[in-house]
């Protein structure tokens, strides 16, 4: 009866935890991409980008935290199959191009909690114990920017993903988002490339 009562309780935990998940996923759910104005369809993938730059969109997507506001450009990313085919998204490639022709690659989800941030200075002893250095907690650990990343590595036919990519750069009129990469996973054929013109819209 014990080791019952003790399934039991896991059971419930993992049930109560799930659904906290969902609450947060719940939260923040993008259309599909063939109903944004910024996107590109090639052999029935259809990909659509907007950048995340203004207070009111950060605000949907990371609550608090305004990544832009710390030097980081996120750029929603939704992939739609519409072929009969599974794809492999394992090795995407993305670069923002700014009006002029200049390219700034994509940051990892990961290093992103390392930018944007500067220790306060040290604090002048004030008394017999030294005060030691103070850091102030970098915004860009918030868990948003890592759990709403792009994560998917492989998208089954007639389904779609998104997710977040991040860029070092400014958000800039006439930029565009480049992304290549996109393979069918049965023969490993490339998708052509996807050159997506940005506009910021957080719904169509």
């Amino acid at each position: 009866m014990k080791l019952l009562w003790i399934g039991a309780m896991c059971v419930t935990a993992a049930a109560v935890a799930y659904s906290g998940d969902k609450k947060d996923d719940a939260r923040f759910a993008p259309g599909p991409a063939s109903s944004y104005s910024s996107k590109q369809t090639n052999d029935n993938i259809t990909i659509a980008a907007v950048p995340y730059d203004t207070e009111e969109l950060a605000h949907k997507a990371f609550g608090k935290v305004n990544p832009y506001e710390h030097g980081v450009l996120p750029v929603l990313v939704i992939i739609q199959n519409d072929t009969s085919d599974a794809l492999r998204l394992d090795h995407l490639q993305l670069e923002y191009m700014g009006l002029h022709g200049d390219r700034v690659e994509n940051t990892p989800a990961g290093d992103v909690q390392y930018l944007g941030s500067s220790p306060k200075q040290p604090r002048p002893p004030t008394g017999p114990i030294p005060t030691g250095v103070f850091k102030k907690k970098n915004p860009l650990t918030a868990w948003e920017i890592t759990g709403r990343a792009f994560s998917v590595k492989m998208l089954p036919p007639h389904e779609s993903a998104n997710g977040f990519f991040y860029f070092q750069s400014q958000s800039t009129p006439g930029a565009k988002l480049y992304l290549t990469g996109v393979t069918v996973a049965s023969n490993g054929k490339g998708i052509l490339y996807f050159e997506i013109p940005l506009s910021t819209e957080a719904r169509p």
